[in-house]
């Protein structure tokens, strides 16, 4: 939700979410494993859930 609430906020980021059982080509190219798996940038990928602080975090690496 909070990658969603952010590409509201700004025009630098989109997201997307879509259902692995519905999209199983994606589930293999992105390897989920669980759920939610957020991909940043085709670099960064987290399993699960994770608090914003973490996330942010990530999101902070790759707009260095």
């Amino acid at each position: 939700m909070l990658a969603h609430q952010l590409a509201i906020e700004s025009d630098l980021i989109t997201a997307d979410m879509v259902e692995a059982t519905e999209f199983p080509h994606l589930a293999n190219k992105y390897q989920v494993m669980g759920v939610p798996r957020t991909v940043i940038n085709e670099t960064i990928q987290i399993e699960g859930a994770v608090p914003e602080p973490r996330l942010m975090q990530e999101f902070a690496k790759v707009s260095k």
